[in-house]
């Protein structure tokens, strides 16, 4: 009778456990907005001018190219992959689709994006082919072609500069025009997300990456073709890294060979600070929102706040390592306790 109890209490007490960790697993986000509220109000009482309509206005729109990348990077993760070359990719596609447009000033804009999302996606399939086809290991495959990436970009421009002198103003103004009052950089974005909300939320192929990523072998079982949900992710990646390129050309009206040297770490923390798994399987589109609108954030409002450049990347770092070890230690909690429940 003794043993009786004693197992329904543990059950109870598991059963509790299991519940609070779950509850702190699926809102997990909600943490991420409260911590980005309060980290506002903090700012704001040190600094009146961080709210303001136009400092607001000014993060949001740093922030859509970052969205724009994390968005396609947690897609590559959530199959358990990585993407080192996105800033090589988007230097490339960046840096010939300025070339371009210098050459003719008449060029529409909007030809102008699809070349350089087109030289994205080609720069992804190469990519989803060594890692789908040749089974080599994401972060080898993307670590070689970021580096061939970034010498095509400075030997597409021999080593030159484009400034915004040599670009037409309707190249430039992508990124300072509005769509009904709002930047169109935002607008891209948004449009970006809600298309992305639907094919992962409703459609067979985006359950399958989310299959993948979480159990390989299930998925191949259950007649997944991984190779074709790999080559998918990072041709999605591609082009979006060679859509931003445009963007980020457009916005700071300068193509550089080392543009975004390194920017594919900001995108990844973003992904992380979101809640996105580097185990794969698991992760949010509001949660990567979330990650990079607080990394805009803190770019925007430690130097507001007078913070040594040095101290900005401690700051951040730090964060990110806090972000990494909450989603390790919950993620453990909820297959430890599932564990317990199964053998009581």
């Amino acid at each position: 009778m003794a043993e009786g109890t004693l197992g329904n209490s543990n059950s109870v007490q598991v059963a509790k456990k299991t519940s609070k960790l779950a509850i702190v697993s699926k809102f997990r986000e909600l943490g991420l907005l409260a911590f980005i509220i309060l980290l506002c109000v903090a700012v704001q009482a040190r600094n009146p001018s961080f709210l303001t309509m136009e400092n607001i206005n000014d993060m949001i729109t740093n922030t859509a190219i970052l969205s724009i990348l994390a968005l396609g990077m947690m897609l590559v993760l959530i199959t358990r992959g990585i993407d080192l070359s996105i800033g090589a990719t988007l230097a490339l596609s960046g840096m010939i689709a300025a070339q371009t447009v210098s050459a003719n000033q008449g060029l529409h804009p909007i030809l102008a994006i699809l070349l350089g999302t087109i030289i994205g996606i080609v720069c992804g399939i190469v990519i989803g082919f060594l890692v789908s086809k040749f089974g080599i290991l994401p972060i080898i495959a993307t670590l070689a072609m970021m580096n061939i990436f970034r010498g095509l970009t400075f030997t597409v421009s021999d080593g030159q500069w484009i400034s915004s002198y040599q670009m037409p103003e309707s190249f430039v103004s992508i990124a300072t025009s509005k769509i009904l009052g709002i930047n169109t950089l935002i607008v891209i974005a948004v449009v970006i997300y809600l298309i992305a909300f639907y094919f992962i939320n409703h459609t067979r192929t985006g359950r399958q990456i989310y299959a993948v990523g979480s159990n390989p072998d299930s998925a191949k079982v259950s007649g997944i073709s991984q190779t074709k949900i790999l080559m998918l992710v990072y041709t999605i990646m591609g082009g979006l890294a060679g859509l931003s390129g445009v963007l980020w050309v457009s916005k700071f009206a300068s193509a550089q060979g080392d543009t975004a040297s390194g920017y594919e770490l900001t995108v990844i923390a973003a992904c992380i600070l979101g809640g996105v798994s580097i185990a794969g399987g698991s992760g949010k589109l509001s949660g990567v929102i979330l990650g990079s609108l607080l990394l805009g954030l803190l770019n925007n409002a430690l130097p507001l706040l007078n913070v040594s450049p040095f101290w900005q990347m401690a700051i951040q770092g730090s964060i990110i390592l806090i972000a990494v070890i909450i989603n390790t230690l919950v993620k453990r909690g909820v297959v430890r306790n599932n564990l317990l429940r199964r053998k009581i």
